[in-house]
């Protein structure tokens, strides 16, 4: 009986992985009967994914989201933005609510444990904004005070992790996030470092006095795990997207408006997915 539940419960095993490789491989083949593809950006991080005064959706995620509905449907029309949290990234893959998360996802050793990245298309470091007069130049200044982060960012991750004893007032929304520190809740804010250079600059009395911490980080799309067909035409449109320096154009097209030349492209443009 030992014998014959050991065997039922393999062939079971070797069916439910088939049956999930097959699935996740045929999603390519679901998208184009679908019409669009289904990519999930934020609606609130300019200038890399926000809703604009008349509802649509620009950015720099965006502007690369056009361009693989177009390269893969024909139009790059054909495609249906959800809008995510930095917490529930993760969760719209896991549950199928997106074919492909777009939304500054940066690649870490613990989300690549239930996603599977493709090559990246940007890089980014961690930084701290503060108000001037009282510009936080060192992590040993936030001793004893209050940091606003995202919930499930790398900065949560990072503070929690590196510096507990740094207390931090979390929130899901970049919009309260940022609320948060205009109300002056915390001293100071931890985000991406690019995010913070173009949030100062249209927020004149803030300062993003550390400019770099941490690791350099990747950023780059992420699709449900196992999703190998999908993940492969990622990773070869991005390779052919470096052959025509398409990220210094969409750098330029949503980035540089914003940021002008205080902010070399080198420093987060990524070609090709080579770092």
């Amino acid at each position: 009986m030992r014998k014959f539940m050991l065997s039922f419960l393999a062939i079971f095993a070797t069916v439910f992985l088939t049956a999930h490789v097959a699935e996740a491989n045929d999603t390519l083949a679901k998208i184009k009967e679908r019409g669009y593809v289904r990519i999930g950006v934020f609606s609130d991080k300019p200038p890399f994914g926000y809703v604009d005064k008349n509802g649509k959706n620009q950015g720099y995620d965006i502007y690369f989201a056009k361009r693989i509905a177009k390269d893969l449907l024909g139009d790059e029309s054909k495609v249906k933005f959800e809008l995510v949290e930095a917490a529930s990234r993760v969760e719209f893959l896991v549950a199928d609510k997106v074919d492909i998360i777009l939304a500054n996802f940066t690649h870490t050793k613990e989300r690549a444990r239930v996603v599977d990245f493709a090559l990246p298309y940007m890089k980014v470091s961690l930084g701290i904004v503060s108000p001037e007069g009282k510009v936080i130049k060192d992590i040993n200044e936030l001793k004893g005070k209050k940091l606003i982060v995202n919930k499930g960012t790398t900065a949560d991750a990072y503070f929690t992790k590196k510096h507990p004893d740094i207390e931090l007032l979390k929130y899901d929304q970049n919009t309260e996030t940022f609320g948060a520190l205009l109300d002056k809740r915390g001293v100071a804010l931890a985000h991406d470092n690019a995010l913070l250079f173009a949030w100062a600059k249209e927020n004149p009395g803030f300062v993003v006095g550390i400019e770099s911490l941490g690791d350099v980080d990747a950023i780059a799309p992420a699709v449900k795990k196992g999703n190998k067909a999908l993940l492969e035409w990622i990773n070869n449109e991005i390779i052919e997207l470096g052959k025509e320096n398409f990220f210094h154009k969409a750098y330029d097209a949503t980035l540089k408006p914003i940021y002008g030349d205080s902010v070399n492209p080198k420093s987060l443009v990524v070609e090709g997915g080579k770092l």
